[in-house]
């Protein structure tokens, strides 16, 4: 009996040590329990944050202070006490709730953060504020996440748009040196020719001569508002993995109430990056304007709108100019946003109206990305385009 009173009372005492270090200590809670050793150091660090009762033996106090060391400290003792996971949204939550963007212009706090797509975001918006000693600082820190960022996209983008553009370029009369045999022979097994132990090509399939040469183009739009900086984040590293396919010709444009084309810089998303401006307000028909007019090959383009549709500028002007190049053959996209975060906030009305026009808004995963893009190329419908 003694035994099993024993493990009965382990339990509990588990239990009453969860239970305190969720409700955060102070006379209210409770429990009793006095923490110590890591459990202390992980309920101070959780209370300097989130705050607590106070007025007890082991009770959370609340806040960091203002000082960057106090700052840094707890940073560090985040990722000491948490996953990766946890201590990127810790981190979200101390910029959001105690206000710390501008001690993020010092080098040493940048050198603690665990670095993730919102806090790029974040360091975008004070990218005008930023001092040059923190710049090269800030600009490691937005590499290493859109290194990171390649990595798992970049590989699988590049497959699925490839397939896509070689479908999409398949011709029915190829050259002989065209004809791709595997897939003629298989679409004609149902010639066999049993006395001459053969198949009859009724219909060939094979591609276009000019595979190197350029077969799509891609007009990246998107829009900068402060409420967009995780899709601006994957849209830049999107751009240069699209930038780097030789049969497709990328276009990124960046827009407020002014439009920025930073095509140039594809070739580093941190350059593309550092040239946005999070903030502002949106003129979403000024942006679709400017590349409309860069337009010229409009059956083999696709246009990606990416924006909440919250916009400034004329509203039926916007509208008319999707209609018409929708009427000459170029493929719209629009993407509310290119994040991980769910459904975002977004204008619905102006959603349903580019929905009337052929051009459903939808939220979109960076892994689903390359679906919605092949899709796109090959101008066949897009997959589970329901609206966010």
């Amino acid at each position: 009996m003694s035994g099993t009173g024993d493990v009965m009372s382990a339990d509990g005492g588990e239990r009453l040590r969860r239970w305190r270090m969720v409700l955060g200590g102070g006379e209210a809670d409770g429990t009793g329990a006095v923490l110590g050793g890591r459990d202390a150091g992980m309920d101070g660090a959780l209370g300097a944050l989130y705050g607590g009762a106070g007025g007890g033996r082991g009770e959370r106090s609340a806040g960091l202070g203002g000082s960057a060391p106090n700052v840094a400290r707890w940073l560090g003792d985040i990722r000491t006490y948490f996953p990766s996971s946890v201590v990127q949204v810790m981190q979200r939550d101390a910029i959001a709730r105690l206000g710390l963007s501008t001690l993020l212009l010092e080098p040493e706090m940048l050198e603690a953060v665990e670095p993730d797509v919102h806090l790029v975001g974040t360091l975008l918006s004070l990218n005008k504020a930023m001092p040059e000693t923190t710049r090269e600082t800030a600009r490691a820190v937005v590499r290493k996440v859109v290194e990171q960022l390649e990595k798992r996209l970049a590989s699988r983008t590049r497959a699925t748009l490839t397939g896509a553009l070689d479908r999409s370029a398949r011709v029915s009369r190829p050259r002989h040196a065209d004809i791709d045999w595997n897939r003629t022979i298989r679409a004609n097994l149902k010639n066999y020719v049993p006395e001459y132990r053969t198949v009859v090509p009724e219909r060939l399939i094979g591609y276009g001569r000019a595979s190197q040469a350029v077969k799509k183009e891609v007009v990246l739009c998107i829009d900068q508002s402060g409420s967009m900086a995780a899709s601006v984040v994957y849209a830049s590293v999107f751009g240069a993995v699209l930038a780097s396919m030789r049969s497709i010709a990328t276009r990124l444009v960046v827009f407020d109430t002014a439009v920025v084309d930073l095509t140039d810089q594809l070739d580093d998303p941190v350059d593309v990056l550092f040239g946005t401006q999070l903030g502002g307000g949106t003129d979403i028909n000024r942006a679709l304007a400017y590349c409309q007019s860069k337009i010229t090959r409009p059956a083999d383009t696709v246009v990606v709108l990416i924006s909440d549709l919250y916009e400034g500028g004329i509203r039926d002007e916007m509208l008319k100019r999707v209609a018409a190049m929708k009427r000459a053959g170029v493929e719209f996209v629009t993407l509310l946003a290119l994040s991980d975060e769910g459904a975002p906030a977004y204008d619905r009305e102006h959603a349903a109206a580019l929905a009337a026009l052929g051009a459903p808004a939808f939220a979109c995963t960076p892994d689903l990305f390359p679906d919605v893009m092949a899709a796109a190329l090959e101008k066949r419908p897009l997959p589970d385009p329901r609206p966010a």
